[in-house]
């Protein structure tokens, strides 16, 4: 590894100092660092580089932030096959997996070249309109479909692998992938994927009819979702960051990434370790929560 790229969450940003001593030590033992601008601009310096760019330029990409963060670079440096290292600066920490003062450290090990590699399966969704391609994104948690505050019950159509399974009527619909199980999903009442499987699951939100549960997919699913209600604002979100609206004319297919997300992993805790630390598992107080 001889390129770094570096990307910082923005809102609020990063302490500058953590920052410059990160740039210190990385300029110090002559790897080449690719910031973009905003996260050069935090310690005075200044980059011609877009967050779209980094990818390209690096070998390790460092992400500096909570779960948010990482998604957003995420759905940018799959395609690369560029592993990444995220530094949890947020309150959960459900996928980024070392604490700040831990930084350095796994630093050391990660150039030292002892470390795993979790390969995080992703959704690649495609939005069609009249049976022309509209938007197509790849996301690592899920996507989502939901009504607009004012809207009534939106009914969606899902057929798999071209065989028509149910419709749900409700507030929506969330696909998810194993690493995306423990967030949205699990809050609408879905079930937690080890994220090495590769599945899909469906959740359905607050669903109109009882008997409508969260279902979970093999990963050559092909999955058709048709909006039916006509006349409500519907929205397509995706990760919880992007998104745009959906019509009756709309056809969402969703099908398992050809990429896959390449975490970087040097903290030794299992995922159940993760489990019980984050959702308070045999907790006596009550406590828990998600990533978004």
């Amino acid at each position: 590894m001889k390129q770094i790229g570096i990307f910082c969450k923005k809102k609020p940003p990063v302490d500058r100092q953590v920052l410059q001593q990160l740039v210190d030590w990385l300029s110090n033992r002559n790897y080449e660092i690719c910031m973009d601008s905003e996260t050069a601009g935090i310690i005075g310096q200044t980059s011609t580089c877009s967050k779209e760019e980094i990818p390209a330029r690096s070998d390790l990409i460092i992400v500096l932030g909570g779960d948010g963060t990482l998604l957003g670079m995420a759905r940018i440096a799959h395609s690369f096959n560029v592993p990444i290292l995220a530094i949890n600066l947020g309150s959960l920490g459900f996928l980024t997996d070392v604490p700040l003062p831990g930084l350095l450290p796994a630093l050391e090990k990660v150039l030292g070249k002892n470390y795993k590699i979790e390969n995080r399966m992703l959704l690649n969704a495609t939005l069609l309109r009249n049976g022309q391609t509209l938007e197509e994104h790849n996301v690592l948690n899920d996507l989502v479909i939901n009504k607009g505050a004012l809207a009534r019950i939106v009914e969606l159509h899902v057929s798999v692998n071209g065989e028509y399974m149910t419709s749900y009527r409700g507030d929506g619909l969330i696909v998810a992938t194993p690493t995306g199980s423990t967030a949205y999903s699990l809050s609408a009442g879905g079930p937690i994927i080890h994220p090495s499987m590769h599945n899909l699951v469906i959740s359905p939100i607050c669903p109109f009819a009882l008997t409508n549960r969260p279902i979970v997919l093999p990963d050559d699913s092909l999955i058709e979702i048709k909006l039916q209600t006509n006349g409500e604002h519907v929205r397509l979100t995706l990760d919880g960051q992007e998104g745009c609206d959906m019509d009756s004319r709309d056809l969402l297919r969703i099908r398992k990434g050809q990429t896959t997300l390449k975490l970087v992993r040097v903290s030794g805790i299992s995922y159940y370790e993760l489990l019980r630390e984050k959702l308070h598992w045999g907790s006596t107080t009550l406590g828990g929560g998600t990533h978004s």
